[in-house]
């Protein structure tokens, strides 16, 4: 008898998905395409998605609701800043813009021109998904053992 390998620690999981918003509309798919992969916990999937998926095997299909706060998180109007309109070009300032701006250690951090006006330019730095109930269908195409590498010492 043989135990079947189900997705959780130490395993990498190949499986299709797709993220929908609670009317249907599909905001991320690898269906009709390649498969997706990754090793658990290397924090590719956010920890409500991989709990969704915890304990299955090659073959499994699944539909789960996940709320905003285990998806992308909650909406936070602080992740709103404003800045003068002057520190931009005129072409580049168009809401529904992104654009790239630095955090204060550097890092590059996305963010959506939401508003402008003659003197502000409203920068919205939550994810697009934040504050939004999602629907997670996934379809699990493989589990395999992914022991974390270790050094040989050889004598």
């Amino acid at each position: 008898m043989t135990d079947t390998l189900r997705a959780g620690p130490q395993t990498r999981i190949t499986l299709h998905f797709a993220v929908r918003l609670m009317d249907g509309t599909e905001m991320d798919s690898t269906y009709g395409g390649e498969p997706a992969a990754f090793s658990w916990g290397d924090e590719s999937l956010l920890p409500g998605f991989e709990r969704a998926i915890l304990g299955l095997k090659a073959g499994d299909k699944r539909s789960v609701f996940i709320d905003a706060a285990s998806g992308f998180g909650d909406y936070n109007e602080q992740n709103r800043q404003h800045f003068k309109r002057s520190t931009f070009s005129a072409d580049e300032v168009e809401v529904g813009t992104v654009m790239n701006f630095a955090d204060a250690a550097g890092a590059e951090l996305p963010g959506v021109i939401a508003e402008l006006d003659d003197d502000w330019v409203t920068v919205d730095f939550n994810h697009p998904l934040a504050g939004r109930d999602l629907t997670f269908e996934v379809e699990i195409i493989a589990v395999e053992h992914d022991a974390p590498e270790q050094a040989v010492r050889l004598n």
